[in-house]
């Protein structure tokens, strides 16, 4: 083992495991500040996604911003798409 991977490995060992639900807003009871301190990257239906606010692995499903579209508070417009969500980290 090089210095290299024995830090990827280190790194590794010090993050959290990935929950089932996850969100990014910091008001829902689904967000883990912890998981954020890492780089994360969604997976779904075989494609890496770059514009994931919410996922549940369990259920199959991923909450995205519908464009530019805000809701009565002010906060993004959220479509739900259904399909097989793959958690990982960078």
């Amino acid at each position: 083992m090089n210095a290299n991977t024995e830090s990827q490995a280190g790194s590794q060992a010090n993050r959290p495991e990935l929950p089932d639900h996850l969100s990014i807003d910091v008001r829902s009871p689904h967000h883990v500040a912890a998981v954020f301190e890492h780089d994360v990257g969604i997976r779904f239906n075989g494609k890496e996604r770059h514009d994931v606010e919410e996922y549940c692995v369990s259920e199959g499903w991923i909450k995205v911003p519908a464009g530019k579209t805000l809701d009565r508070k002010g906060q993004p417009l959220m479509l739900k798409l259904k399909g097989q969500v793959e958690p990982f980290y960078r």
